[in-house]
């Protein structure tokens, strides 16, 4: 499950968005600052508009706390993200701190995500 998170940041930073429902379900939902979303498609265009406007991103995931209860689970961590707009102006970079909470199942194909919620918890420019 901790890999799951991994894949989950490797998928913002990298921009793997075709990838979307190697980590979450078809119809997984999440809560986040701008609002709700509903479904994986969804899920993919909400971090392809909060990141596209950044060249590089580091999302580093710590503090993982996973709860089992058969086939589901729930998963707590902290997030500190980096995201540089220009890789030649690093000074330009935004740092975030978030807190995630997510909800898991076990699917044919293995743990994914069916919900995912985000807290900010402070910025800095």
């Amino acid at each position: 499950m901790a890999d799951l998170v991994s894949l989950q940041g490797r998928w913002l930073d990298e921009k793997r968005f075709d990838d979307t429902r190697s980590i979450f379900t078809e119809d997984a939902t999440g809560e986040f600052p701008s609002g709700p979303v509903r479904g994986a498609d969804a899920l993919a265009d909400q971090a392809l508009r909060n990141h596209r406007d950044y060249e590089r991103t580091q999302h580093v995931t710590t503090n993982v706390l996973i709860e089992v209860d058969g086939d589901n689970a729930t998963v707590g961590a902290n997030l500190v993200a980096t995201l540089v707009p220009r890789a030649d102006v690093p000074d330009s970079r935004l740092t975030i701190g978030e807190r995630y909470r997510f909800e898991a199942v076990r699917t044919a194909a293995g743990w994914r995500f069916s919900r995912v919620e985000v807290r900010p918890v402070w910025r800095s420019r």
